[in-house]
């Protein structure tokens, strides 16, 4: 249990755009930080970040709240490892009650799935660097690689004993012996219910997250068996999902960043050996195909990536087209052919550090001219295959987002393949009508699923309804939900007040100063909330009244209900912001803010709130007068109907409305 003392001192202390930049490239934006969304795919940013309130907000696909908030949705992680991450990243001490196996147990799914892995890792390098047969096989293996101790232990490199059940027994030792072993493939059951290490006599290769927690192994055989495969990997678990992970990356981040360009290798040898040449911009798919995912994730960061092949031509050509990917997302990308059969790795031991750097600086050549030539060179001169290798470039030109680049490809290709402009740029557009036919229908098949979705789902308001709102002025800060009521408009509007305004003291007539949340909530004092979220918030507001307090819009930002915390972003961020041209000398047009006009802006919440109850209560007589057929109670009902009447007529005078007889 960590101490509310050191929490309160961690998001105090966590700044919003240092937390955020660690994961996504933000770029300056009027008073805010704006970026690709690291919750959803996007080309366009729509991904924003206010410092001065310390939240961020996406505007696609709704995602949004504090520094907190961020590390638990993009992480995965549980509230005390958030908070945790947190404080190790300002060095601030936790005091946390070491957990015991049975606590673990029961804690959360995937944080005791990320706890196991912990564990089996913190196994692994006590097997290589304690014990005799750890130092005389696994340790001597790397060591034999060319390996410094210093990048065995940056890397976190294990060995795993070459015994059937070295890990289940220190496991069963240790009070870590449950099935989350087997999920996360460190056991493999037998067909009579025991378990057995399923990385036995393997060096192991740990597998970290962005942040360094581990989420799955590689392990290696040192055996020259060849019915032995020379890999087993961790399975993919709730934790581990392949396609969404680079081997390194946690690493390698910061190099990509200060480097503006990303190393692209193919196994866990090529990144450590790279590291051990001081090139730590290098990140691994490992052996896998490149997926969106992965290239999303390198876009974090750079722009730029050159992939660093083995010599092996054969196998270059079947990644070509997969490679294809990176221009798609918008990446300028690179290749580099090492020569003589040599990969990353055997390139660095071989001719060491040095003249590594100096050959990937001098030999990238870029990925679409060099994807020419190696077809072009295999075609020779046949017309047939050389047919396909100009359609089979055009497609991968056709793929880039960015024109300019597309022209020069084209200009620069006409001449490789000795074959007109013209000709090019037809069969390019001719491909890029058959793609956007394609998202058309694709585009026109989700609409129609959606649009028959909302037809079953929402409730019909009509549109002199909503008319009506919007002449009376409410402002909400985000698009307006057509299947809220008035009533719910109208308590999310409050609440956005609340929370942006609700400590701003204003002066009042007869009263003095008084802070807007105390005169609101007396002010309001008779009505019932329908709103659940709204409800909650409201409520703590005035509890902390009873105290002569008014709770920062924060305190609800990383609040239990997800729906709570929800509300008060969206209540507190504005996609759109007033330009500071409209006040220069030049223009001279002052554009009255909200807070400048807070006594107007909180008199006229309290007149809608009442009229729209007002309204409500008029509707209720309405309907009842429908059914009711005694006279005595259909006259009290028109009186009460009737008052009412006046009342609403009253509201829309001081409203400004005009109010229909």
């Amino acid at each position: 249990m960590i101490k509310q003392e050191t929490i309160d001192k961690v998001l105090d202390t966590a700044r919003i755009e240092e937390v955020v930049g660690e994961f996504v490239d933000l770029k300056k934006r009027g008073s805010s930080l704006i970026g690709n969304c690291p919750f959803h795919n996007e080309k366009t940013p729509s991904f924003y970040v206010s410092v001065s309130k310390g939240i961020y907000k996406c505007f696609g696909c709704g995602a949004g709240g504090d520094s907190l908030k961020f590390v638990m949705d993009h992480e995965k992680y549980a509230y005390p490892e958030a908070i945790r991450f947190l404080a190790n990243k300002y060095n601030i001490p936790v005091e946390e009650v070491e957990r015991s196996a049975e606590q673990t147990e029961v804690h959360d799914k995937r944080e005791s799935l990320y706890v196991m892995n912990q564990w089996a890792g913190k196994f692994f390098k006590t097997q290589l660097w304690d014990t005799d047969l750890g130092k005389s096989i696994g340790l001597s293996y790397f060591h034999e690689r060319g390996y410094r101790d210093d990048i065995i232990k940056k890397f976190e490199l294990g060995y795993s004993p070459d015994v059937w059940t070295g890990l289940v027994d220190q496991a069963k030792e240790d009070g870590f012996l449950n099935r989350n072993l087997v999920e996360l493939g460190l056991a493999v059951e037998r067909d009579d219910k025991s378990w057995y290490d399923r990385f036995r006599g393997r060096v192991i290769f740990p597998i970290h997250n962005l942040t360094g927690r581990i989420l799955g192994f590689g392990g290696r055989t040192l055996k020259s068996d060849k019915s032995t495969p020379k890999y087993v990997n961790s399975p993919e678990s709730e934790i581990y999902h392949k396609s969404n992970v680079l081997y390194g990356l946690h690493l390698a981040k910061k190099a990509i960043l200060d480097k503006d360009v990303c190393y692209l290798v193919e196994g866990y040898a090529d990144v450590i050996s790279c590291h051990q040449a001081a090139v730590e911009n290098v990140v691994s798919s490992s052996g896998t195909s490149l997926t969106t995912g992965q290239i999303k994730l390198i876009a974090r960061y750079t722009k730029q990536v050159v992939i660093l092949y083995d010599g092996d031509e054969a196998g270059i050509k079947a990644s070509l087209r997969g490679t294809d990917m990176l221009l798609e997302e918008g990446l300028n990308v690179k290749v580099l052919l090492f020569p003589d059969g040599n990969d990353p790795d055997s390139y660095v031991q071989r001719y060491g550090a040095s003249a590594f750097k100096e050959y990937i600086q001098k030999h990238q050549e870029d990925f679409v001219f060099y994807k020419t030539n190696i077809l072009l060179r295999d075609a020779q001169n046949d017309p047939i295959k050389k047919a396909e290798v100009i359609r089979e470039v055009v497609q991968s030109i056709a793929l880039i987002p960015d024109e300019i680049k597309v022209s020069i490809y084209i200009k620069q290709c006409s001449s490789l393949l000795d074959m007109e402009e013209r000709i090019l740029l037809s069969e390019l557009n001719k491909i890029r009508i058959e793609k956007s036919k394609a998202r058309e229908r694709k585009e026109s098949h989700q609409q129609q699923q959606a649009e028959a979705q909302q037809s079953e789902q929402e409730e019909y308001i009509p549109a002199e309804m909503l008319a009506a709102m919007q002449a009376e002025g409410i402002s909400l800060p985000n698009p307006v939900n057509s299947t809220l009521t008035p009533e719910i408009r109208m308590e999310k509007e409050l609440v956005r007040v609340l929370l942006n305004y609700g400590r701003e003291l204003v002066t009042w007539e007869g009263d003095g100063d008084i802070p807007v949340a105390p005169y609101l909530l007396a002010s309001l004092s008779d009505v019932e909330y329908k709103d659940q979220a709204c409800l909650l918030v409201i409520k703590e507001f005035q509890k902390q009244s009873e105290d002569f307090q008014v709770p920062e819009a924060k305190f609800f930002f990383s609040n239990e209900n997800a729906e709570v915390a929800a509300l008060a972003i969206d209540s507190l961020v504005n996609k759109y912001e007033i330009s500071p041209n409209w006040n220069d000398d030049k223009r001279k047009i002052h554009v009255p803010l909200e807070q400048e006009q807070l006594k107007d802006l909180v008199n006229q919440l309290v007149y809608r709130m009442k009229k729209v109850k007002i309204e409500v209560q008029m509707h209720q007589i309405r309907e009842e007068l429908k059914s009711i057929t005694d006279e005595m109670e259909i006259q009290i009902l028109i009186a009460n109907y009737q008052k009412l009447k006046e009342g609403e007529k009253l509201l829309g005078t001081l409203l400004g409305n005009t109010i229909v007889k």
